[in-house]
């Protein structure tokens, strides 16, 4: 959790059980004015409407089929670990949501909408990288690797930053369209929220998210 003025970040597993607790532990005490969630309008509906969306063969025809092969994938991976430690993946933002509303806070959706990032994703995706992912995933699978941290339980901020970096370093444009514009995005999102509210405002985001974020708040009030 980081604080910047009256703005407060939490960071969150989308599948962890402790993120739910986390959320409802904070905003029950912090009794915000605002909570932001890491959802665009059309995820949000899915959460409440309990139907997250299975990634079709139409969506090849929106997105093409890099971005298809990508939600296709995600999907799949987050829906089979959530079923893994029994939790629905997306439930700590439901959660934010819900305890949100008991104390009449405004619920805001600051995400890049998700057809836009799939979109740049699969214009942006380069062949080198489409290959050098195939072959990751395939020796993974081979080596049978082991997730190295408690999926119940946010991963520590070390892991998460060497993750992001390794990200960066392998699949820059993939780190480039699913984590650095998502975070301008978000930050601009949160900064205009700072400049019309004085109450506490409480973000709720992917760990990972945090630092940066923070960072591009405060370049935004300065320019």
């Amino acid at each position: 959790m980081i604080r910047y003025k009256n703005l407060i970040l939490i960071g969150t597993s989308h599948i962890a059980a402790s993120s739910i607790q986390d959320v409802e532990t904070v905003i029950r005490a912090e009794k915000p004015v605002i909570v932001a969630l890491e959802l665009d309008r059309a995820r949000f509906r899915g959460l409440l409407e309990k139907k997250p969306g299975t990634p079709s063969l139409r969506m090849i025809k929106h997105f093409g089929f890099k971005g298809y092969l990508f939600a296709r994938i995600g999907h799949y991976v987050e829906h089979t670990l959530g079923n893994a430690v029994g939790v629905s993946p997306g439930s700590e933002m439901l959660r934010a949501a819900q305890v949100a509303q008991e104390y009449h806070a405004k619920i805001a959706l600051i995400d890049q909408p998700i057809d836009i990032t799939l979109k740049r994703f699969s214009q942006q995706l380069t062949w080198k990288e489409r290959f050098r992912f195939f072959g990751d995933l395939v020796t993974n699978i081979s080596k049978k690797q082991k997730i190295p941290f408690d999926l119940r339980n946010v991963p520590p901020q070390e892991l998460i930053q060497k993750l992001i970096s390794d990200v960066k370093k392998k699949y820059p444009s993939v780190y480039t369209t699913l984590i650095a514009e998502r975070n301008i995005y978000m930050a601009k999102r949160l900064h205009s929220l700072l400049q019309n509210n004085e109450g506490t405002i409480i973000g709720v985001i992917g760990a990972g998210h945090e630092e940066e974020i923070i960072t591009l708040v405060q370049h935004f009030e300065q320019t």
